[in-house]
């Protein structure tokens, strides 16, 4: 992950002039001008991914959604985001896999145009081939873009010790016993 100075150093003049363009494009086209311009961006990106996932699934002879996520984030690094995979939510229904993303190549302009992080999200659903869920982005202001992918009752199977024994504690959150913290008293309060 790169720290915001870390990502500026990135940054050029030429995102100046892209931002300015798609400014230009929403002004004199309209938003759903700069959504199908995000789309066709991020379909280019979407044929080299699949075509690196589909070599890796290809040279393992596994084809369950571990692999594929292992590739999408070797896939995606290569193309400068910085990416990596972990478990998340192991032994509960909520189990998956935390795509994370350090860097992002078009943060700037996305950061104005969230049109390119719902075009990537989608990219990623279709690559995985299942639907995902984008938590965070390095253009809404986060430290890093996060993509989480259910695996849940339909998952890669059962933990291994490994992936047990690195899955970050499950903190107990107790619901609030107070009776004003209720939703009948708090219906009470608003009559």
């Amino acid at each position: 992950m790169l720290t915001s100075l870390g990502q500026d150093q990135f940054q050029t003049h030429y995102d100046d002039v892209a931002t300015a363009a798609l400014h230009f494009l929403a002004d004199h086209a309209g938003e759903q001008a700069v959504e199908s311009f995000a789309e066709h961006q991020m379909a280019a990106l979407e044929e080299r991914l699949r075509v690196a996932v589909d070599a890796a699934v290809a040279e393992s002879g596994v084809d369950d959604l571990d692999t594929r996520a292992a590739a999408l984030a070797r896939a995606l690094s290569e193309e400068g985001f910085a990416a990596s995979t972990r478990p998340v939510g192991l032994g509960t229904g909520l189990a998956g896999l935390q795509l994370c993303q350090g860097h992002c190549p078009v943060r700037s302009v996305a950061t104005e145009f969230r049109q390119f992080c719902d075009a990537e999200t989608d990219v990623i659903s279709r690559v995985l081939g299942v639907h995902v869920q984008r938590l965070a982005t390095l253009a809404g202001g986060e430290h890093v873009c996060t993509t989480y992918v259910p695996t849940g009752a339909f998952g890669t199977g059962p933990p291994t010790p490994d992936q047990e024994a690195a899955a970050p504690p499950r903190p107990y959150h107790p619901v609030p016993t107070d009776p004003s913290t209720t939703l009948h008293a708090r219906r009470e309060d608003v009559r």
